[in-house]
C-alpha cells in the first residue's frame, strides 16, 4: 500500500564533518565508494531539490491501514517512508494527524547520500523534529561507523547526540574508539561542539578533553588542536597546546604555547594573511628566563610578499635569533649545526619583457661564533642591480646589459661602494640542429671606498673588454625496435676572450670561487661577484648524449662530459687561490640514469688530470617502485675534506609492517654523523610508528639520542611523541612519500 503527504520540513542529521580524510594502507580493510571516473563536467550541476521541500511517500506490505475517526493512521510491516533522496524503513508506523508527527517502532532504518542510522524506535515532527533511541550510524563515504544512546535533530538542523562512541575500525576489532559524553551538531553554522570526550585505543584512553569545539564542514574554525607531547635530551620532556583563531576568511593565528621541563614556557606562534595583491606569514619563540641558558631566548621570521601595481613587487624574507646556540638547541636534527647566517632581506622589484631593476636592503645575522669577524659577510644596503635584453633584426641580434650599485659595510675592514656596468651584443643565428652565439662586451667598475689601509687606492677603477662565440650541434637518430628510442648526440663548445688586468688593489667584499661542473664550464667569468673577472684566452668543450621515449619524450639516459683548455694560462686569482700553471681545466663528467625500470643512477666526477686523482665525486643510486619502496646508496667527496657513504630505506614487510633506516657514515673520522632505523604498522584504521636516532646536535661534535613515537588515528588525529615521524622520514630519506600506497 502507498500513500502521499504533503511535504514538510525536516532536516536530517550530517555526521560525514565529524571526520578527516585519512589513507588506509592495509589491503584487508573495508574501504569506501570510489567516486565516479571521467572529466569535470564544463556544463552548471543541475542543482537537487532540497528534500525536506518534497512530498512524503510512505509504502507498506500491510494493505491493511487501520485509519481511526481524527485521521491517525497506523501501518506495519516493512513500512518504507521516502522524501527525495532520504529514506526511511520501520516495521511499524503511527501517524497522529492531530500532533503531526509519526512514531516509528521496530527495525528502523534511515538512509540518505551521506548517512545511514539503525534504531530500535524513534519520533519524526516537522514542528519538533526527529529523535532515535539505541542508534547505530555509518558514513559509508568515509568507512566510519558509531553509536548512540540516542540521537535528536531539531528542524533547524541541530542534532544532539548522547554517549556517543565512533570509529573508522571495521566493526569486528574497534582498535580505537572517540568516546563523549555529549555531542552537538549545527549543520547550518558547520560546527560542532563535544563534552566529555576521549579517545581509547586498544581499551586505554590516552585523550581526554572535557570541552571542544570542531567544525564539520571544510571552513576553518577557531579553538583548541590536539596536543603535541614529546621530549629530548637538551630540553627534557615537552607539552604544546596549540590554539587556532580563525579571525578572518582571509587571515589566522596560530598560538602554540610549548613547556620544556629543562627550560621554561615557550611562547611561539604563527600569523599568516592572504590578499588579493599581498601574502605573509610571521613566525615567532620567545623563552623568557631559560632555565639552562639562564637568558631570554627568542626567534622571530617573517615572510612577506606584496605585488604591487605597475609590474612592481616588494617582498621581505628576514630572520633573526636572540644568541648564536638557539638553532643547535631547538633544532630537530643536525642541520641545526650547519647554520652559519641568519639572512634579512628587503626588496622591490620591477619586471617587463625587457627591462629587470631590483632594489635591496640586506644584511647577515652571524650564528658561528667561531668565524672570525674579517671573514663575516657585508650588509648591502642599499644594492640596486639593474639588466636589460632586447632583441633587433628579426630577432637575431641581441643587445643588452648587466649593471649593479652596491654599498658595502662592516665593522672591521675596507667599506665603500661598487659600481659595476657591462653592456653587451650579440648575434644568434640558430636553427634546428646547431646554433652560433658571438657575443661582445665592455666591463667597467669603480669604487668609493672608506677605512682603506695606509697608502691603498680608496678609488680603484677596473674596465676591459670580453667577447665570446657560444655554438653547439644536435645530431639525433631513432635506435631500438621499431623506433622506440631516441638518441641524441650534442657538441658544444664555448670560446671566452677576456684580456688581463691587475686587480689586486681591488677590495673583496662579496666574490668566490664557486665550485667547477658543467654550468659553470660554459659561463664567462669563474668568480662569482664583481670583485674580480678572470682573464682568459680559452676553449671549453663539452658532449652530451641523451637516450629518450620517442612517443613520450621521457629521457631515460643523459651523459656529459667536459673540460677547459687554456691557450693562455690565467692569472687573475683571489688573495688564497693558488695560480694555476696549467692548461687544462679539471674534468667534468655527468652520469643521469632516471625512470628506467624504478632504478634512478646520479654520479659525477671532477676529475684532475695533473694529479691524476679526483676533486670532487659524486654517486647516487636509488630503487624506488613507488613512494612507500625505496632504496638509496650515496656516496660523496671532496679532496681533502670531506668522504661521506650513506644508505637510506623504507620498505614494506607484508600487507601491514614497514621498516625505516638511515645511516651516514664519515670515512675520514670513522665515525656516523646520523643514524636512525624504525618500523611502522599499519593496520586498518591506525598507524604505529617508532622510530630510534642518533645524531650530531652540536658544531662541537656532541651527540643527542632521541626515540619518536607516533600513533595515527585514520580519520581522526595523530598523536606525537617529539616530532613529526611523517615529515621527518620525507625529509631524510629521498624519494619517501608516505601518501603513496604500498603495492
Amino acid at each position: 500500500m502507498r500513500l502521499t503527504v504533503p511535504a514538510t520540513r525536516i532536516t536530517t542529521a550530517f555526521l560525514a564533518g565529524l571526520l578527516a580524510t585519512g589513507a588506509v594502507r592495509a589491503e584487508d580493510c573495508p574501504q569506501p565508494a570510489p567516486a565516479p571516473a571521467g572529466p569535470a563536467p564544463t556544463a552548471p550541476a543541475i542543482e537537487t531539490p532540497d528534500p525536506a521541500s518534497q512530498p512524503i511517500d510512505i509504502e507498506s506490505d500491510d494493505e491493511n491501514v487501520h485509519l481511526d475517526v481524527n485521521g491517525n493512521i497506523r501501518l506495519c510491516g516493512n513500512v518504507v517512508m521516502r522524501q527525495g533522496n532520504r529514506e526511511i524503513h520501520a516495521d511499524c508506523l503511527e501517524y497522529d494527524k492531530v500532533g503531526n508527527h509519526a512514531k516509528l517502532d521496530g527495525g528502523i532504518e534511515y538512509r540518505d547520500p551521506e548517512l545511514v542510522v539503525r534504531g530500535n524506535s524513534g519520533n519524526y515532527s516537522p514542528a519538533l523534529g526527529a529523535d532515535f533511541q539505541g542508534t547505530e550510524f555509518e558514513v559509508p563515504s568515509r568507512n566510519a561507523r558509531g553509536a548512540a544512546e540516542s540521537m535528536k535533530v531539531d528542524p533547524n538542523g541541530k542534532i544532539t547526540l548522547e554517549e556517543v562512541s565512533f570509529s573508522t575500525c571495521p566493526a569486528t576489532d574497534l582498535s580505537w574508539q572517540l568516546k563523549a559524553r555529549q555531542i552537538e551538531l549545527d549543520t547550518r553554522e558547520r560546527n560542532g561542539t563535544s563534552r566529555g570526550a576521549k579517545v581509547e585505543f586498544k581499551g586505554v584512553p590516552i585523550f581526554y578533553m572535557p570541552w571542544m569545539t570542531f567544525p564539520i564542514g571544510p571552513q576553518r574554525k577557531s579553538g583548541f588542536l590536539f596536543p603535541d607531547i614529546g621530549a629530548s635530551s637538551r630540553s627534557g620532556a615537552q607539552v604544546a597546546t596549540p590554539y587556532y583563531w580563525n579571525i578572518r576568511p582571509n587571515m589566522d593565528f596560530t598560538a602554540l604555547p610549548t613547556y620544556f621541563a629543562k627550560r621554561g614556557l615557550d611562547l611561539g606562534g604563527e600569523f599568516r594573511f592572504l590578499t588579493r595583491r599581498q601574502r605573509g606569514t610571521l613566525t615567532f619563540n620567545y623563552l623568557p628566563n631559560d632555565r639552562l641558558a639562564d637568558e631570554d631566548r627568542h626567534r622571530v621570521t617573517l615572510a612577506h610578499v606584496a605585488e604591487l601595481p605597475g609590474e612592481w613587487r616588494f617582498r621581505i624574507d628576514a630572520t633573526d635569533v636572540g644568541d648564536t646556540e638557539y638553532f643547535e638547541d631547538f633544532a630537530q636534527g643536525p642541520e641545526g649545526t650547519s647554520v652559519a647566517f641568519a639572512e634579512r632581506i628587503a626588496e622591490a622589484s620591477y619586471r617587463d619583457e625587457h627591462l629587470n631593476v631590483r632594489a635591496q636592503f640586506q644584511n647577515f645575522q652571524t650564528i658561528d661564533d667561531d668565524l672570525p669577524d674579517v671573514d663575516r659577510p657585508y650588509s648591502r644596503t642599499p644594492r640596486i642591480l639593474a639588466s636589460g635584453d632586447w632583441t633587433a633584426g628579426l630577432q637575431s641580434i641581441d643587445y643588452g646589459f648587466d649593471a649593479e650599485l652596491v654599498n658595502f659595510d662592516r665593522n672591521i675592514g675596507a667599506t665603500g661602494w661598487r659600481m659595476d656596468i657591462a653592456p653587451r651584443a650579440g648575434f644568434d643565428w640558430s636553427a634546428p640542429g646547431f646554433f652560433v652565439r658571438p657575443t661582445a662586451g665592455y666591463r667597467y667598475t669603480q669604487y668609493s671606498l672608506k677605512d682603506t689601509d695606509p697608502g691603498v687606492n680608496d678609488s680603484p677603477t677596473r674596465s676591459l673588454p670580453f667577447a665570446s662565440i657560444d655554438t653547439g650541434l644536435v645530431f639525433e637518430r631513432s635506435t631500438g625496435s621499431q623506433g622506440r628510442r631516441r638518441v641524441t648526440l650534442e657538441p658544444r663548445a664555448l670560446y671566452l676572450y677576456t684580456p688581463y688586468r691587475d686587480q689586486s688593489e681591488l677590495p673583496l667584499f662579496d666574490t668566490g670561487l664557486p665550485d667547477l661542473n658543467l654550468v659553470q664550464l660554459y659561463r664567462t667569468n669563474r668568480y662569482v661577484g664583481a670583485d674580480r673577472v678572470n682573464d682568459a684566452n680559452q676553449l671549453a668543450f663539452g658532449l652530451t648524449s641523451r637516450l629518450f621515449d620517442s612517443r613520450s619524450g621521457t629521457q631515460y639516459l643523459s651523459v656529459s662530459v667536459g673540460q677547459a683548455y687554456y691557450f693562455e694560462q690565467p692569472r687573475v686569482v683571489l688573495p688564497n687561490e693558488t695560480p694555476s700553471t696549467r692548461d687544462t681545466s679539471d674534468f667534468i663528467a655527468q652520469v643521469s640514469l632516471t625512470a628506467y625500470k624504478n632504478w634512478n643512477v646520479e654520479a659525477g666526477i671532477q676529475w684532475n688530470p695533473e694529479d691524476t686523482r679526483s676533486e670532487r665525486s659524486q654517486f647516487r643510486l636509488q630503487y624506488r617502485p613507488d613512494g612507500g619502496h625505496v632504496v638509496n646508496l650515496a656516496y660523496r667527496a671532496i679532496r681533502d675534506r670531506l668522504e661521506q657513504g650513506e644508505v637510506s630505506t623504507a620498505w614494506p614487510l607484508g600487507k601491514k609492517w614497514n621498516v625505516f633506516g638511515r645511516a651516514v657514515y664519515s670515512l675520514r673520522d670513522r665515525d656516523f654523523l646520523e643514524q636512525f632505523g624504525g618500523f611502522e604498522y599499519a593496520a586498518c584504521c591506525y598507524k604505529l610508528r617508532l622510530v630510534g636516532r642518533r645524531f650530531i646536535s652540536s658544531r662541537t661534535g656532541e651527540k643527542d639520542t632521541g626515540v619518536y613515537l607516533q600513533l595515527e588515528l585514520t580519520g581522526l588525529a595523530g598523536v606525537n611523541a617529539g616530532t613529526d615521524v611523517d615529515a621527518f622520514l620525507q625529509r631524510t630519506i629521498r624519494g619517501y612519500s608516505p601518501e603513496t600506497p604500498a603495492r
